[in-house]
């Protein structure tokens, strides 16, 4: 029986470390059938020795997604490796440490506007950057972490992720007439090296021991791998604009 993903080829950010989100979409989107190539930034090398653990090989390019000749020649790169593309993973997220932690009042705007070009603005110049491989449509799916709350010690990034999420909307409106489809997994608190650089990560993680009506496991990033893979697919094919939460159902759930 085939996978889900036979045939399609994905393009995916954010794959550090194997307890990183995007590794275990590389995963689960190989054993579906995709061909997938990954991006990685600042250190290609790392993303290459954690690649070495998918079920097959997979090409790692360099990819700051804020830099402009990076992203003008992402096609034509991407296009020599697999032909075209039918997926783009957008996970990537970053705020300098005086954006985070507490700090909300204080942040200067030219950390403000850092946190908001690599974690929003870049889910719109990466899809663009991609799109002339997209010439069949596709589906693009983004990570985000639910804005419509303020958390403990996350600062910046809430309004940041907010912004994210007004950005796959418009992209949902905008690249629908060429059968393009954007989508966000609203995923719970992973031990990922991006949370971990959040101060106070745990205080904001233990929302989910007295909240969740699903048990919910820091350690276990195969959930919202699996989100992601599934609106990768074909199974979604009129859903875009959307936000599915991976969460344990925390969202649901008042105080």
């Amino acid at each position: 029986m085939s996978g889900i993903l036979e045939g399609k080829r994905v393009l995916i950010t954010g794959v550090l470390m194997e307890s990183s989100i995007a590794f275990h979409a590389a995963k689960l989107a190989q054993e579906q059938g995709a061909e997938i190539i990954l991006t990685a930034f600042p250190r290609p090398t790392l993303t290459e020795r954690i690649a070495r653990k998918l079920p097959k090989p997979a090409k790692v390019i360099e990819l700051d997604v804020t830099n402009d000749e990076h992203l003008g020649r992402l096609a034509d790169v991407v296009g020599e490796e697999l032909g075209g593309l039918d997926g783009v993973v957008h996970s990537i997220g970053f705020a300098p440490q005086d954006a985070l932690g507490g700090n909300f009042l204080n942040t200067p705007f030219e950390s403000v506007a850092t946190a908001m070009h690599v974690s929003a603005f870049s889910l719109k110049s990466l899809t663009m950057a991609c799109l002339p491989l997209m010439q069949n449509g596709g589906s693009v799916v983004g990570m985000t972490f639910d804005a419509q709350y303020a958390w403990p010690q996350y600062d910046w990034m809430g309004p940041a992720k907010a912004a994210l999420e007004a950005v796959n909307r418009y992209m949902a409106r905008d690249l629908g007439k060429q059968n393009i489809r954007c989508n966000l997994i609203s995923a719970g608190p992973i031990g990922t090296m991006a949370a971990k650089s959040i101060p106070g990560f745990g205080e904001l993680a233990s929302v989910w021991d007295s909240r969740s009506p699903l048990e919910w496991d820091l350690k276990d990033p195969e959930p919202a791998g699996r989100g992601i893979v599934a609106l990768l697919s074909d199974w979604f094919p009129k859903t875009t604009g959307e936000i599915i939460h991976v969460d344990g159902g925390l969202h649901a759930i008042g105080a």
